[in-house]
């Protein structure tokens, strides 16, 4: 038993170096957007259209990562995804440009798969430290994200493209924990990679976040915008007719037929889009000096890594919280109270945000929305479906993140581009429409929280995660 424990233990340290450096990278780039894209040339709607290049990403690499991983094996593909982010991140520091900067954070979105593929090896080896294993990783993840961020804007302080190289090392440690974990004893699902779905889900995508992003300069009831909008719906359409009529699809669609899983995905769904799709218009507000029209708070790139460190820390907290506020209220009233709460920051900031410490007290809300929504669906994911379909309950709420925060970042950058002064900043009114627009979403997540329904045969929050996995 003590060796069962000690292997478990030390199986779970070295997934927390892979981990944390999941989180450096998701973390770091955020406040130095402002520096780096004055030393590149990129303006506050470019920076933006960055981050929104890598929610697309993120949401095309989570079902390929993860059928992947099924279909080859967790440890092999976690090897290849460790990889790809440390390409990216090596690239980036060693040449930024606008393309290294866009075809590196592309790369780096390959951390979505950490989490899934992680859970598979955890599962499968020490399913005994499921509970304890997720809430530590967790922790991990959410610490280093803000972490990371402080050491890069620190660094950025010092020179402006020093920050870029904070995650390298991190990057060389998670492939050196990477080769060092077992492999999975799960059985790996044999069958067919669906190639017609994942070309339909990318292309889709591309086309809708395209006219999003594109629409304002183009009229929103221009040709290019109409016929872009028709092509991003037929491509979709198709993507789930291919899906549904496949043996071996690439996202489950099946599974939302369950109405607690198809509930939390969809607030999941809303609540990532403001508070995941809002973190680069973040950095872009506290990194611009107010000049002309526009708007802005003209912060450093290590007060905006500062500011990311307080919400992340905050949300940490509220993470941990999270479970006890469960078992007093309800699960029902918790994903409510989440999307309230979002709704609530956002409003701040779209009233308060002339000077520093108010704008920093609505993003703090924001923040503890962020802590309760990434603990609550990430348990109830796995706590509402039988314990064989852990893993595609899990794919299909993160893609539903991913999808959110995209389609969040595309909606704001869209919002942005119809509001810029003459020189090209974003104007107060541009801010602001932001925050109303995702304002609107967290009160829409909270909306579709009282739809959920408790279940008798459901885990316990104390056993659920005993089966489960998770996402980075």
């Amino acid at each position: 038993m003590t060796s069962a424990v000690g292997r478990g233990r030390g199986l779970i340290a070295t997934m927390v170096v892979i981990v944390v450096c999941s989180g450096v990278v998701q973390g770091y780039l955020t406040p130095l957007l402002p520096v780096v894209g004055g030393h590149v040339g990129i303006g506050g709607v470019g920076q933006n259209n960055l981050y929104l290049l890598s929610q697309i990403a993120f949401t095309v690499l989570t079902p390929l990562l993860s059928r992947w991983g099924d279909m080859w094996g967790h440890r092999r593909l976690l090897l290849v995804a460790v990889g790809m982010v440390a390409l990216g991140s090596l690239l980036i520091a060693a040449r930024p440009t606008t393309a290294t900067l866009a075809f590196g954070m592309v790369l780096q979105s390959a951390v979505v798969g950490f989490f899934p593929l992680l859970a598979g090896i955890l599962r499968s080896r020490s399913p005994e430290h499921g509970r304890a294993g997720m809430s530590v990783l967790v922790g991990a993840l959410l610490l280093s994200i803000g972490t990371g961020g402080f050491v890069a804007g620190t660094l950025s302080d010092q020179h402006a493209l020093a920050g870029l190289w904070t995650a390298v090392p991190f990057c060389a440690l998670a492939v050196a924990a990477a080769v060092a974990l077992p492999t999975s004893t799960a059985a790996s699902h044999q069958g067919r990679f669906n190639s017609p779905a994942a070309l339909l889900l990318a292309l889709g995508l591309g086309a809708l976040m395209l006219v999003l992003v594109q629409g304002g300069s183009w009229g929103w009831t221009s040709a290019p915008s109409l016929v872009t909008v028709a092509a991003a719906f037929v491509l979709l359409i198709a993507w789930i007719r291919v899906e549904q009529r496949s043996a071996h699809p690439l996202v489950d669609l099946g599974m939302l037929r369950n109405p607690r899983l198809a509930v939390i995905s969809a607030h999941t769904f809303c609540i990532a889009f403001g508070a995941i799709g809002f973190l680069g218009a973040n950095a872009v507000y506290l990194g611009t000096a107010p000049d002309g029209d526009g708007s802005g708070l003209g912060l450093g790139a290590q007060a905006i890594s500062l500011v990311s460190l307080a919400m992340v820390a905050l949300g940490f907290l509220a993470a941990a919280l999270t479970p006890r506020l469960a078992r007093a209220v309800g699960d029902r009233a918790v994903l409510s109270i989440g999307g309230c709460t979002g709704a609530a920051g956002f409003l701040s900031l779209c009233l308060f945000h002339s000077s520093v410490p108010q704008y920093v007290a609505g993003a703090l809300v924001v923040g503890l929305s962020t802590g309760v929504f990434e603990a609550a669906t990430r348990t109830l994911s796995v706590e509402v479906v039988d314990e064989a379909e852990t893993a595609l309950s899990v794919g299909v709420n993160e893609m539903a993140l991913s999808l959110g925060a995209a389609i969040g970042a595309a909606v704001i950058g869209a919002l942005w581009a119809g509001n810029t002064t003459a020189q090209g900043s974003v104007t107060g009114a541009g801010y602001q429409w932001a925050w109303a627009v995702c304002a609107v979403a967290a009160f829409g997540g909270a909306a579709v929280g009282l739809f959920f329904r408790s279940s008798c045969d459901a885990p316990t929050p104390e056993t659920g995660i005993a089966h489960a996995g998770g996402k980075a």
